[in-house]
């Protein structure tokens, strides 16, 4: 008698809380990879600038009618500390994956006469214990299937080594991978060279070939639309199956090789530009017909109205494009041009349209916003303390950044760049140089090129940051870049 009344209450329960998920709303994390400030027909300073005259990205254009402008969004100065901060919510200074990873135990550091990097996390990071050189972790895929989401992986992954666990997506919670791997950028973009680098190495290298679009080989296609056409089975199979989706969407492009893409080159060679200049800026419309793609596949199936889309870069662009004034700088370096990147959100019915929030924050946000977006009960779950703080208050207008908030960057390697350690903290940015102990001090509101340095002028604030950035990086056990005379990790900050 009381199994045949419990039976209609579980029935109910059940029911509830199939509706409760149903109505969670969907997410998809569009990152793209190499992406400058500026490369894009949004523009993100208080004036357009040149490149925004030159590229042509419509449907980021209609994203930002539709949703928030974020003008100082930050990840950091190479991909795979952005990647896994996202994915763990932690500082790259923490997790230590303060450099890209791709080889087991093979560190990508170039020769310094004076310093040599630390012992870092060179093999990624692992959910796994005993797994060398790594942190292990809670990622984010995880908390969100454990809260009822089908995950879903499409691109480049980039958190762990080739031979560890952590090169592969599924490792990580994910449900569905296409085309992820332990490779940060692809063999090819082109179908007809199976996205493979064989063809123009010897002996061929397969590290780079993206895995599992064998369907495409051969074939005229793009790899940017290849994605994106799996991504779309991938979205209708989880509507098909009324289960809320978390899709990381996450292109190779605009990584290199820089290859053209056909379906828009020749437009930008008829404007006037060189070979090199075009092919960049058709593989950023590419781009951004795989976000208009997506947009009209969530129109198509109903679900628009209930899918938050978040827009990214992992780090600025590299040292060959142009350079995205006014920022100074590129991929890899401390100066804005490295880890200041585009970033718009759209979440009908929470964003106000055609917003715009000047508020900093930081890649590792993304961890504690997504999950709050989930409505995941995620807090005291995870193995990693979380740096990240979520920027949902900034989405509804209700809150601001606190104007005290450090935003610590470190990068104790030599890598198209000497070792350094950098902090903003409101106006001011302090950049410490490891290799001669130097610093240097800007007011990025007054200065947003990072033109004048003002250390010498202000030797107070230039102490107070370099204090600052020191507390902070003791606070996460940071690494520092060993000194090859003494054989011992160079100094915190603070030190004269």
């Amino acid at each position: 008698m009381i199994r045949l009344f419990l039976f209609p209450i579980l029935a109910a329960l059940l029911t509830v809380f199939s509706q409760a998920a149903e109505r969670r709303p969907n997410i998809i994390f569009f990152l793209v990879d190499d992406m400058g400030w500026q490369e894009t027909s949004v523009p993100f300073h208080t004036e357009t600038t040149a490149l925004n005259r030159r590229y042509r990205t419509p449907n980021m254009e209609r994203l930002a009618a539709s949703g928030m402008k974020f003008t100082q969004a930050y990840a950091y100065a190479v991909c795979s500390p952005s990647r896994i901060s996202a994915l763990t919510g932690m500082s790259a200074a923490r997790h230590r994956v303060t450099n890209w990873t791709l080889r087991k135990n093979t560190s990508p550091d170039q020769p310094n006469k004076s310093v040599a990097p630390p012992d870092w996390n060179l093999n990624g990071i692992t959910v796994d214990s005993g797994v060398e050189h790594t942190t292990r972790v809670t990622p984010l895929p995880s908390l969100l299937r454990e809260a009822g989401y089908r995950t879903i992986h499409v691109g480049k992954a980039h958190f762990g080594a080739k031979g560890t666990p952590g090169e592969n997506p599924l490792h990580f919670g994910f449900d569905v991978n296409i085309a992820g791997h332990a490779a940060g950028g692809p063999g090819s973009y082109w179908g007809l060279k199976n996205f493979s680098a064989a063809w123009r190495t010897n002996p061929p290298d397969r590290i780079w070939d993206v895995p599992g679009l064998d369907a495409y080989h051969g074939k005229d296609i793009y790899l940017t639309e290849a994605l994106t056409l799996e991504a779309i089975k991938a979205v209708e199979a989880s509507v098909a199956a009324k289960s809320p989706f978390y899709l990381y969407m996450s292109h190779y492009a605009i990584h290199a090789p820089w290859e053209k893409d056909d379906r828009f080159y020749q437009k930008y060679i008829s404007t006037g530009l060189k070979p090199a200049e075009a092919t960049l800026a058709s593989m950023i419309e590419g781009m951004d017909k795989s976000l208009g793609d997506l947009m009209a596949t969530l129109d198509r199936l109903g679900i628009a109205d209930n899918t938050v889309i978040l827009f990214m870069s992992d780090n600025g662009s590299p040292s060959q494009c142009p350079r995205n004034l006014p920022l100074r700088g590129h991929k890899l370096s401390p100066y804005e041009g490295g880890p200041r990147v585009p970033m718009i959100v759209k979440w009908p019915g929470t964003v106000k349209p055609g917003s715009l929030c000047n508020d900093p924050l930081i890649i590792e946000d993304y961890f504690p916003t997504l999950l709050e977006i989930a409505d995941a009960g995620w807090r005291g779950k995870t193995l990693q303390p979380v740096d990240g703080i979520s920027f949902v208050p900034l989405l509804r207008q209700t809150g601001h950044t606190p104007a005290d908030r450090p935003f610590v960057w470190h990068f104790p390697h030599q890598y198209g760049q000497a070792p350094f350690s950098s902090i903003r903290q409101g106006d001011w940015k302090l950049i410490h140089n490891h290799t001669d102990n130097s610093r240097e001090l800007y007011n990025i509101a007054a200065d947003i090129g990072e033109t004048r340095n003002l250390a010498g002028e202000n030797p107070g604030k230039a102490r107070e940051l370099a204090v600052l950035l020191a507390t902070r990086l003791r606070s996460m056990n940071a690494l520092m870049p060993v000194s090859k005379a003494t054989h011992r990790p160079l100094p915190f900050t603070d030190t004269p």
